[in-house]
């Protein structure tokens, strides 16, 4: 897929990879309509790209807000005279014991992960059957195909995505609606904390740049990717999960613990 003059809205424009994703898009010629809570920053990112000469519109709202998804499709369709490609990019993730995680942080991370995203989608659908193209691109992470201790409610959030992209790719197999899930392995962002940060490097656990992942998202979709994971041997592993889950168990056991002293920290 050429990017050049594609129409599309990317939430969490504002984050670690959702501001880089941003600019290389822009360098494709593509038309933004960004989504971000916080709406200073979203101005200054529009603003670099539209005196870069791209073209990058200001949707600043809560994306779990009552109505929120036909606001953002209204004022995409309203700015930039349509849409393309939907990028649900935007996400929150603890790192914890789960017995610690209250029930409103997980019924938040839910809400922001899964429950979002998919009425995006939902809202965006009508147009793209109408016009009968475009894309849906979720990001998902190597979290929604391994389970790893400590990220339970992090895990179910990316699983579900996983699982939504493929079913959703099924149903619009008649149509030309493509839809892609990108699997990121970890990635060195302020999604992670400190302590998060001391884990995955007690753990060594690869961390990938933030221009690197979205030079890869980009790369998925201009290859009209179905799946697109980033990354080995997490790539590996979490196909070898698919199969041999028990395996896999044992060989995150070292892990597991080391994690485990690093979550009892978290209050």
């Amino acid at each position: 897929m050429n990017l050049s003059d594609k129409r599309i809205i990317l939430t969490g424009a504002a984050g670690g990879i959702g501001y880089r994703l941003a600019l290389l898009l822009a360098s494709r010629g593509a038309h933004l309509a960004l989504v971000e809570r916080n709406e200073q920053r979203l101005i200054e990112i529009c603003d670099e790209i539209n005196r870069g000469g791209g073209k990058a519109v200001a949707i600043a709202l809560d994306l779990t807000s009552e109505g929120a998804a036909d606001q953002v499709i209204a004022a995409t369709l309203q700015a930039l005279g349509g849409l393309d490609i939907v990028i649900n990019n935007a996400g929150i993730m603890d790192f914890t014991l789960y017995d610690r995680q209250s029930p409103e942080r997980i019924t938040q991370v839910i809400n922001v992960n899964v429950i979002a995203p998919m009425l995006l989608v939902r809202a965006a659908l009508p147009h793209l059957l109408a016009q009968n193209s475009g894309r849906i691109v979720n990001i998902g992470s190597a979290f929604g195909s391994i389970g790893f201790a400590h990220f339970a409610t992090y895990c179910t959030s990316k699983f579900a995505m996983r699982g939504f992209s493929e079913a959703l790719r099924r149903e619009l197999t008649d149509s030309k609606v493509g839809v892609c899930y990108v699997s990121p392995r970890a990635a060195k962002t302020p999604l992670n904390d400190d302590i998060t940060t001391q884990m995955l490097i007690a753990t060594k656990t690869n961390m990938d740049e933030p221009d690197y992942v979205a030079g890869q998202i980009v790369q998925a979709v201009e290859r009209d990717a179905k799946e697109y994971f980033i990354g080995q041997p997490e790539s590996f592993f979490a196909r070898l999960n698919g199969m041999f889950p028990r395996l896999v168990d044992s060989g995150l056991l070292k892990n597991t613990r080391i994690a485990r002293k690093y979550a009892s920290m978290k209050k």
